[in-house]
């Protein structure tokens, strides 16, 4: 996708990306966005964009999150956030070998399948490598919001950065 063409989706990282990040959080109480977040998410939504959420949350795996705390976290996340058209969770730790798990592709192509548009039209925006990682897998572009637990070689080595999430989608909607 040539980076001035308008997306056909944007998938977004959940954790650091969207809402600040607590690890295994399993408490919908605990959940606040990160500043920008509604307002860059509705510009999308405003502009016709579909949206969608590309999440690994090994929790599941580890027996420290529960499908149905999970549930109500990502429920929490939608009334603070507004309506996201996929949620696509990989519940699986890194030694279950699923083909979900970011780096891997399989979140952003399920996201993507179920939004009825081709991965190569998409734009994952997350925080971390494995964010960038799942979107150069499926083919998909990529821009990185680092955060203070980014590391500097996923900084150096990410397609495109963006200082926060209303830069990022500034970059898409350009």
């Amino acid at each position: 996708m040539p980076m001035n063409a308008r997306p056909a989706a944007v998938l977004f990282d959940r954790d650091g990306t969207l809402i600040v990040d607590v690890p295994y959080n399993s408490d919908p109480a605990l959940v606040r966005p990160v500043p920008g977040a509604r307002e860059a998410l509705d510009r999308l939504r405003g502009a016709g964009v579909p949206i969608g959420v590309v999440t690994n949350q090994a929790g599941v795996a580890k027996g420290l999150i529960g499908e149905d705390s999970l549930r109500e976290v990502n429920m929490r996340v939608e009334e603070l956030l507004g309506p996201f058209g996929v949620w696509a969770v990989c519940p699986h730790d890194d030694g279950d070998g699923c083909d979900c798990r970011k780096p891997l592709p399989g979140l952003v192509l399920r996201a993507a399948a179920a939004l009825g548009v081709a991965p190569a039209d998409c734009v994952v925006i997350g925080d971390i490598g494995r964010d960038m990682g799942a979107a150069r897998a499926a083919g998909a572009r990529g821009i990185l919001v680092p955060t203070p637990v980014t590391l500097p070689e996923e900084v150096a080595a990410a397609p495109e950065v963006a200082a926060d999430l209303t830069a990022a989608v500034d970059a898409v909607l350009r």
